[in-house]
Order: structure tokens, then sequence, then C-alpha cells
């Protein structure tokens, strides 16, 4: 029976450590638009030339060339897109996609979307809250992580006073 607890325990921890994993690289959730054919071919605040076939966005405060994935909350749709331009400071939205990722997400007849944006990796999410001093601008959610320390397999010793 101590046995059983033990495993269920193990279980347990192990699931939190994994949805905390999961939730890690999540920076945003708010509502989506995208590009309509005005913007195609004129210049973005990075000084590249738009296309509105490409997988860009546009986000009020995220570094040029940070890739964030774009997932819809309704549908689980995602796609992978590169900030490349700027939203104005007032806009309600938290991004603005590209046609082509639009098409990907399904939104080009609504318009809008709600969407949640995540990072590539922990890493990415260390140097954004690095870039910020820890203070991000709006509703970014940014926070430093460290990697566990693995240590292998413990002895079956450590759980002595449980009766493994």
């Amino acid at each position: 029976m101590r046995g059983m607890i033990c495993i269920a325990v193990f279980l347990m921890l192990s699931t939190v450590t994994l949805a905390q994993e999961v939730d890690s690289v999540r920076i945003q959730t708010g509502w989506a638009s995208f590009y309509g054919k005005r913007f195609h071919q004129r210049k973005t605040a990075n000084g590249e030339i738009f296309h509105m076939d490409s997988l860009t966005a546009a986000h009020k405060y995220l570094p040029f060339d940070t890739w964030v994935k774009v997932t819809r909350v309704d549908t689980e749709d995602s796609v992978w897109v590169r900030i490349n331009d700027r939203l104005p400071r007032t806009s309600r939205r938290i991004i603005d996609l590209s046609r082509k990722a639009a098409t990907t997400l399904h939104m080009r007849e609504d318009g809008i979307a709600q969407v949640k944006l995540e990072v590539t990796s922990i890493e990415e999410m260390n140097q954004l809250y690095t870039l910020y001093e820890g203070d991000p601008p709006g509703t970014l959610r940014v926070r430093w992580y460290e990697r566990p320390i693995l240590t292998g397999d413990r002895p079956r010793s450590w759980c002595w006073s449980l009766g493994c």
C-alpha cells in the first residue's frame, strides 16, 4: 500500500512539473487581427518590405526577428510567425498577423480571434526577461527560469521512512 502511495506522489509531482514546463513559454493572451491588402509591399517598422503571403506579424513590444507561436484559443490551430513590424501602442489587439498566418489560423472570415503567444524556448524567455530587466511592458508575461538539476536515479533508500 505504501509503495502505491509513493508511486502516486511521484506521478502527481511529475504532472505538476510537466504543466509548468508547458506553460513556461506562454507570454501573452489576447486578440489578434490580420493585415489587409493595403499594407502589401509597404515598408515595415524594421525596414523590410511586407508581403501578405509571408509568416510575419506586428507586435507592440517584442523585439524584431522574435519567433512566436500563435495559437487560436478556440480551435487550437497554431502558426509560427516572425515579428517584423510594430502595432500602435493604443491598439487593443496584441498581434497583427499577415494574411498567410491568418489563413493558417482560419480567422480570415471573422477578422479577429482570441490567441495565445508563446516563445520558442525557456532560453528565449530568459532573453526577454533580461531585455525588459524583469519589468515587461503591457500585458507581456515574462519570467526567469532555471533548468532543474538532474541527479540521476535515486536509490530506493530515499523513501525509507515511507516504507517504499
